[in-house]
């Protein structure tokens, strides 16, 4: 739920609080009227932990002196601190809260603050504190003070990744459209009459206008495969062809880097239900980054088998490079996370090939597991689910 201002805020949980109790609103502030309760009885506290049980947010009621009537589970997780008829500011211990709370009392009007909490994982909440006027009540007259919490974690968390995104979109165009001036200022002025400087720097120019176009072409790759992440593929394909005909496509990348291709395959078809194209685009990665990043071990090995006992299919692709650190494997599948940032842009690299493969994997029910010591190259295998299996979890 979202609120735009304090001023209508009693239109959302107090509101439906409100309508929940069939009560009816107070002619002063237009806020939803709780039913009396009997003389000397606070109010009802069966119907207001009724009414609040099955709101999905924390939600804590106060009476006029701030102390606690009601509360749900949602709010005794986030507090557990709280008693019924013992002070609020005892288990809430934020200055800010309590003093919102004050001034709900005092004005007779709904307050907001936001918090945040870095331990032990970074959390942001908005707090509404609304008064809502008793039917029967005096002018004036607050009955109780409703505490709603909204959890802000998940947007904030998506604002971030948001602006993070970007911001690495941003410097990753940047760079080569910044070799691309310098180089055409410098044919258009100094370079203008040289002939061997306009080749050179052409070749450049070209490579990294092909960085552009990859980074492009994998970033709409990336919102392609994230738009049908719910809907999986259900096309019966056979992995071993695929990975042949990807690595026939490789074989120029391989003679280049003087690294040997070895596939080893079973004689019978390894089916899965999947996308050919989205197999394709993750096997070629795969391969790939094994030919770029583990050629001095002169030798890339790729391995496909099923696993009768599991209903799944293996495919591992194995180079013999300088390996990676253990400190990077678990973040090898974020967008633009290079383990080194200086070896992936000389080969080419986009930052977005492991996070590739990590959404087709997700579409098609698989996993990707990354073993690597260093000096001792890397092992980068997949697990897909065969025809009417799923992968177990672990």
């Amino acid at each position: 739920m979202s609120w735009t201002n304090d001023d209508d805020a009693d239109a959302g949980w107090v509101g439906r609080l409100g309508r929940l109790l069939g009560t009816r609103p107070d002619d002063r502030a237009a806020a939803p009227a709780i039913p009396p309760a009997l003389p000397g009885d606070p109010p009802d506290i069966g119907l207001l932990g009724a009414a609040i049980s099955g709101m999905p947010d924390p939600v804590v009621v106060l009476d006029q002196d701030g102390r606690v009537i009601a509360f749900n589970a949602q709010a005794s997780a986030i507090a557990p601190a709280l008693r019924r008829g013992e002070p609020a500011s005892i288990a809430l211990r934020m200055p800010e809260l309590v003093e919102a709370i004050r001034a709900a009392n005092l004005t007779g009007r709904a307050q907001r603050i936001e918090f945040s909490a870095r331990l032990p994982s970074p959390r942001w909440s908005e707090t509404f504190v609304a008064p809502v006027a008793l039917a029967g009540g005096k002018p004036g007259q607050t009955g109780v003070v409703v505490i709603t919490v909204h959890d802000l974690t998940p947007i904030r968390q998506v604002e971030e990744m948001r602006a993070d995104f970007v911001a690495n979109v941003s410097h990753e165009l940047r760079t080569p459209l910044a070799a691309l001036t310098g180089f055409i200022e410098t044919l258009q002025g100094p370079a203008r009459e040289d002939p061997a400087a306009r080749e050179r720097f052409l070749g450049i120019m070209q490579a990294q206008a092909w960085r552009m176009a990859r980074l492009i072409d994998d970033l709409l790759s990336l919102s392609r495969i994230e738009l049908r992440a719910h809907q999986r593929p259900d096309t019966p394909v056979d992995l071993i062809p695929i990975v042949r005909q990807v690595a026939d496509g490789l074989q120029t990348l391989a003679r280049d880097r003087e690294v040997t291709l070895e596939i080893t395959a079973p004689a019978e078809p390894l089916m899965v239900p999947g996308d050919r194209d989205e197999l394709i685009r993750l096997f070629e990665n795969l391969i790939e980054n094994g030919l770029k990043y583990g050629a001095s071990g002169k030798r890339v090995d790729i391995a496909l088998a099923p696993l009768e006992a599991s209903g799944e299919a293996l495919v591992s692709v194995r180079d013999y490079g300088p390996g990676i650190a253990a400190e990077h494997l678990p973040r090898l599948t974020e967008r633009f996370y290079r383990a080194d940032v200086g070896e992936s842009r000389a080969q080419g690299g986009t930052g977005l090939g492991l996070a590739l493969v990590k959404h087709i994997l997700n579409r098609h029910h698989g996993r990707l597991t990354i073993e690597s010591k260093e000096g001792e190259g890397a092992t980068f295998t997949v697990r897909l689910p065969m025809r009417g299996n799923k992968i177990p979890l672990r």
